[in-house]
């Protein structure tokens, strides 16, 4: 049935629906159904084929940035609106809406591919066509200004790798400094067009009666956004015992390595390893267990054939031959014309086959485990890719889900039991294990005041409750001091855009809180796995090789979103979402800490 006929019909349905008996409503509701089965089948081929097109161009313009090179900007803006016009349309909407107004006629299947349709029409509605492609033409340009953007430190170029190294590992206060402040000029370029995207994209959604577009993106969960902030916020207080001892070690010990006599009482943010503070581990070796020296000798590509070999090994196919050919795994020159993006992510550009990844992997231990997550995504998408889950349906039990399946196996990846295994540490050194617990920490637990508090209530403020412009940085130290008890090197003034120097706060907006949801629910997962599964120590498992596991991941990721995730998560967890298993994880930590810190000033409050 041609997409135009089934107006006709559904017309006709609606005036016969009052007016016949039973046996011609028997009649009608067969017709019902077989014209929402049209209408699914219509709407899933054509947009099957126009996200495809839309994956790709966007695919050509993340991975080739030049400067005064406008022509993949202009296709990306081209398909998109095409992509938006299609998605949004007054009929798709409409008719979307007529037949949830039935759904209980249906099956829960094709509910939830109504809710998705309707939920995709939200970010494009057609009543809103000339917001749309403004906020088409916005974010391809925040895009080029974002990833465009050539890093400089005294006055060379640098790439992001290169900044980070310095991060990770010069001792020097003011080679650190200048690095770190490198790293946030972007900011400065992507303020206006922030607030500008901000308006555009609160302005798109309430069109279909969101409050705005946190209020959208959060909706996916099933809350609303002060139920996700509320949420968050329970997590937070549940790990901020922790938190706080990790806090007042990082602060003494971080001190001692650049030979500073007094502690201060807030972590400088160039003091940390990570441009953002949300991940500390670099600061410790753990000796035994550092697997740089391993993989020094190796190549970039054998890093990520290992990570391919790992799922492999848990009884997964082999990727596919063009997630070779087609992925951008490697980083280009420092000095190169082309830049691409430089944020780790994984794509699936067809809904089908066609799964790729966008990386600069380099033979290092942050890459090892950045690749091992980046493929948990591949193969997520290739263990829903499959005919009994309808492409609409070709996503995540939830975004977390996604995010939490591939940290799950970065954290397995890194275990010290796979690695010996492996050969990548010597089995019969015998290592700290408090202090590689403590190491673990320093990026898991210290990555949730960032994720749950900074990023959510930032977004949350940015778009609920219109944050201006000229409050922006301020706002964005405020809260990293509050959740992270971290402060700014020096003076930060509003001409700063420290916020936007994030790539998700531009091109992944009010979803931040996927990770931290991600990093509750992995550790459950984890902790299954490792109980009822491998009835080993979560914290000294070998997944490698367990076809066990391998079907338990497969089977749960193989669902798509096809059942509710608090479903899911009871179902194969035996518990709704909880930070339990985390802090299960590092309970060890506590005591370990607080002989640690004994005679140290903590300047964290007792209580969140």
């Amino acid at each position: 049935m041609k997409i135009n006929l089934l107006l006709v019909t559904i017309i006709t349905l609606l005036f016969l629906g009052s007016c016949t008996n039973n046996s011609e409503k028997t009649s009608n509701q067969n017709e019902l159904k077989d014209s929402l089965t049209a209408f699914l089948n219509s709407y899933t081929d054509s947009f099957q084929k126009i996200y495809y097109e839309s994956s790709q161009a966007e695919w050509e313009l993340q991975t080739h940035i030049e400067k005064g090179d406008t022509t993949r900007s202009a296709a990306a803006q081209e398909v998109s609106k095409r992509f938006s016009a299609f998605t949004g349309s007054s009929y798709v909407i409409n008719t979307a809406k007529f037949f949830l107004d039935k759904k209980d006629k249906f099956t829960n299947l094709e509910v939830k591919q109504l809710e998705s349709i309707l939920y995709a029409a939200a970010n494009n509605p057609q009543i809103s066509k000339d917001i749309v492609e403004k906020r088409i033409k916005a974010e391809s340009l925040q895009t080029e200004l974002l990833y465009g953007h050539q890093f400089t430190i005294n006055g060379k170029s640098v790439s992001p790798n290169t900044i980070d190294n310095i991060l990770f590992t010069s001792k020097n206060i003011n080679e650190r400094l200048t690095a770190w402040e490198s790293s946030k000029e972007v900011g400065r370029k992507l303020k206006d067009g922030l607030e500008n995207l901000r308006g555009l994209r609160n302005n798109t959604v309430q069109s279909l009666g969101y409050k705005d577009y946190f209020d959208y993106q959060v909706s996916e969960y099933g809350v609303s956004s002060e139920e996700m902030v509320e949420m968050c916020k329970g997590f937070l207080k549940e790990i901020y015992p922790l938190y706080r001892e990790l806090h007042t070690y990082a602060r003494y010990e971080l001190a001692k390595q650049y030979n500073v006599k007094e502690v201060p009482d807030y972590l400088p943010a160039h003091w940390l390893p990570n441009r953002w503070g949300q991940d500390w581990s670099n600061m410790i070796d753990v000796e035994g267990v550092d697997i740089n020296k391993a993989l020094a000798d190796k190549t970039p590509e054998w890093v990520v054939k290992k990570g391919e070999d790992f799922y492999v090994s848990l009884g997964m196919q082999k990727l596919p031959e063009s997630f070779y050919t087609k992925s951008s795994l490697y980083p280009y020159p420092d000095d190169s014309v082309v830049k691409k993006n430089t944020h780790a992510s994984a794509w699936h550009l067809d809904l089908k086959n066609d799964v790729r990844s966008l990386m600069s992997v380099q033979n290092n231990a942050d890459w090892f485990e950045t690749v091992n997550h980046e493929l948990g995504h591949i193969y997520y998408y290739l263990a829903y890719s499959k005919p009994e889950v309808p492409i609409l349906l070709r996503g995540g039990a939830n975004r977390a889900f996604h995010e939490a399946f591939g940290t799950m196996i970065g954290l397995a990846a890194t275990q010290p039991t796979y690695l010996a295994g492996q050969n990548l540490i010597d089995d019969k050194v015998k290592f700290d294990t408090l202090k590689l617990l403590l190491k673990r920490a320093l990026n898991d637990i210290v990555f949730m005041p960032f994720s749950c508090g900074v990023m959510t209530e930032f977004e949350y403020e940015l778009y609920s409750k219109n944050l201006p412009k000229d409050e922006y940085n301020k706002k964005w130290w405020e809260l990293v001091k509050k959740y992270q008890g971290i402060e700014p090197p020096t003076s930060r003034g509003e001409e700063f855009c420290d916020a936007a120097t994030k790539t998700h706060i531009n091109d992944d907006a009010a979803q931040y809180y996927d990770y931290a949801l991600s990093y509750i629910t992995l550790f459950q997962f984890h902790n299954h796995i490792s109980k009822e599964i491998l009835k080993q120590d979560p914290r000294f498992t070998n997944y490698y090789g367990n076809k066990e596991v391998g079907d338990y991941l497969t089977n749960i990721m193989s669902l798509g979103a096809t059942k509710d995730w608090r479903e899911v998560l009871k179902e194969y967890t035996g518990s709704e979402m909880s930070a339990k298993s985390i802090l299960e994880y590092f309970s060890p930590l506590m005591e370990y800490l607080k002989n640690v810190n004994k005679d140290r000033k903590y300047t964290l409050s007792e209580s969140f």
